[in-house]
């Protein structure tokens, strides 16, 4: 089974009162920061990338998209290697390749061999993740010390998000563009240090079910592709249909690899749970905005609105206010008095309305850049009636939403 599909874990933990704990979460927080840290802190370096590579517009989000159809795409092979290999060892294994990737990254010549670098530092980040939650289930005692844990690491993908918008910016334009992917090697030393006091677990019997890996890794990189070229090529582009068909098609091959499969990655059961299916659902739609509307929004202040890359990270401040917000706990608070179901709702219809503010940003703004001094000229110029509020929704809503589904696992 999946590590990311489990609910049960029968490794021996820590012991609740070890204080080995704190150093334990500190080491699988840092490494789920760094892995989401890693995607928007590119982002605010794009139109540095595109100067110093001279990449094609059309070819620039492909730095991005990389990344994401080889994490996406090798998520579930990532989990089931977890299984079957041990999760320390393939989360290792994982940090490893991340961290090569991104020293290779660092140096790329041209554009080609930094996109060609993006989907190893997606395999390695596939590689870590889902093990990643898995060794915090493993080394976490059942009851409030997990669940603060897993609120922690709920946090940490909307935190890396926002300190990856900030530390982009300033790496960019005091250092290099080239800083951004150089910053992972330090914090991926620190974290394979610090890796000696999780707890190793149990590995399973059973083999890679690989039919089902390849058909599962083609197609959701397929789905990831067909999506990223329909923002280029347009809706009705042929190659975009044809990703589109494949996907459905490799998908639905998936689906019945797995019924007939005696090790299926996704077991039947998996699938008929409606809590753990709508959970996963919610968390796919925030991940899907949140990486939207940090490359859109990117672009539009730096390229548009002739936004420096540090003042582009500083813009994002307001989306760490309803981090912080969330992150506070408000999530599984209000999970103890309200049903969970409510308390996600509540979460999405705030990132829906923190959307909607974004989106009509090019109708507020209608004046020059943010002038950094002067409050009255950023009511004038639109960026509080615009990107203050929806960011700051947008970020509150989504960490209750995803603090509350991890609380209530």
């Amino acid at each position: 089974m999946s590590v990311q599909n489990r609910t049960e874990l029968t490794s021996p933990v820590l012991p609740a009162g070890n204080r080995k704990l704190g150093l334990a979460l500190l080491v699988i927080a840092t490494a789920q920061l760094m892995l989401v840290l890693d995607d928007t802190i590119v982002n605010v370096a794009l139109p540095s990338i595109q100067r110093s590579l001279h990449l094609a517009t059309p070819h620039l989000n492909w730095v991005i998209s990389f990344y994401a159809l080889a994490f996406g795409g090798l998520m579930l092979a990532g989990g089931r290697a977890g299984d079957l290999f041990g999760r320390l060892t393939v989360f290792r294994l994982g940090i490893v390749v991340f961290t090569l990737a991104s020293l290779a990254g660092g140096f790329a010549p041209n554009g080609t061999v930094l996109i060609a670098v993006r989907v190893v530092h997606g395999a390695g980040a596939a590689l870590a993740a889902p093990c990643a939650l898995s060794l915090l289930a493993m080394t976490f005692p059942a009851g409030p010390a997990r669940t603060r844990a897993l609120g922690v690491y709920g946090a940490m993908g909307g935190l890396g998000s926002v300190v990856g918008l900030l530390l982009g910016g300033t790496l960019t334009e005091y250092l290099s563009w080239r800083w951004v992917l150089f910053i992972n090697v330090p914090i991926a030393v620190l974290v394979l240090i610090g890796t000696g006091v999780l707890v190793p677990g149990d590995t399973e019997r059973g083999s890679l079910d690989v039919p089902g890996a390849i058909a599962a890794t083609l197609g959701i990189g397929s789905l990831i592709y067909a999506l990223t070229r329909g923002g280029t090529n347009g809706w009705d582009d042929a190659g975009t249909l044809a990703s589109f068909a494949a996907g459905a098609v490799l998908l639905a091959a998936f689906g019945l690899i797995e019924r007939r499969s005696r090790a299926p990655m996704v077991p039947p059961r998996v699938v008929r749970d409606r809590n753990r299916v709508g959970a996963n659902a919610v968390l796919l739609f925030l991940g899907a905005g949140m990486l939207a509307m940090f490359y859109l929004l990117t672009l539009y202040m730096q390229v548009v609105r002739d936004y420096s890359a540090t003042r582009t990270g500083l813009a994002y401040l307001p989306f760490v206010a309803g981090v912080g917000v969330a992150a506070g706990g408000l999530g599984p608070r209000l999970l103890g008095a309200i049903p969970a179901p409510i308390v996600i709702a509540t979460g999405m219809l705030l990132c829906a309305g923190g959307l909607a503010g974004l989106a009509a940003i090019a109708s507020v703004v209608t004046r020059s850049r943010l002038p950094g001094h002067a409050v009255a000229a950023a009511l004038t110029d639109g960026y509080v009636a615009g990107l203050l509020a929806g960011a700051v929704l947008f970020g509150t809503g989504a960490l209750v939403a995803v603090c509350t589904i991890r609380a209530a696992r």
